[in-house]
């Protein structure tokens, strides 16, 4: 897939900023939002290959988001990330439709072998 268009959502802005920018480079059109709801407005309008969600935000986190993406959007592929690292329950669970769970930090080669994973898998 050329170019790929990614939604990022985290409300860590520093870090979205920093992650568009860097995958621009590698030629990925991302584009980022600091909350479920704002992405799930976006996502109404625009379409997206693939959504990198953190799992925990205030409002809806990414394990929210990604149920509601399933149900309306079933063809984005999701990536979730977190910071807080996962609970033991949290690392065995198959999330439906996600395709991974990255911790932070994570490098850009890590975040963008994620992305090829996610988008050339039919989940």
């Amino acid at each position: 897939m050329s170019n790929p268009k990614v939604l990022l959502i985290d409300d860590e802005e520093e870090l979205v900023m920093t992650l568009v920018e860097r995958l621009a480079f590698r030629n990925i059109d991302a584009t980022a939002e600091m909350d479920g709801h704002s992405a799930l407005e976006r996502i109404q309008r625009e379409k997206f290959d693939l959504v990198i969600a953190d799992m925990k935000m205030p409002g809806l986190g990414g394990l929210e988001v990604a149920a509601i993406l399933r149900e309306r959007y079933p063809d984005v592929k999701i990536l979730l990330i977190t910071g807080h690292g996962l609970l033991d329950e949290e690392k065995d669970m198959n999330v439906d439709g996600v395709s991974d769970i990255l911790i932070k930090p994570f490098s850009i080669d890590v975040l963008i072998a994620a992305i090829n994973k996610a988008l050339e898998s039919e989940l």
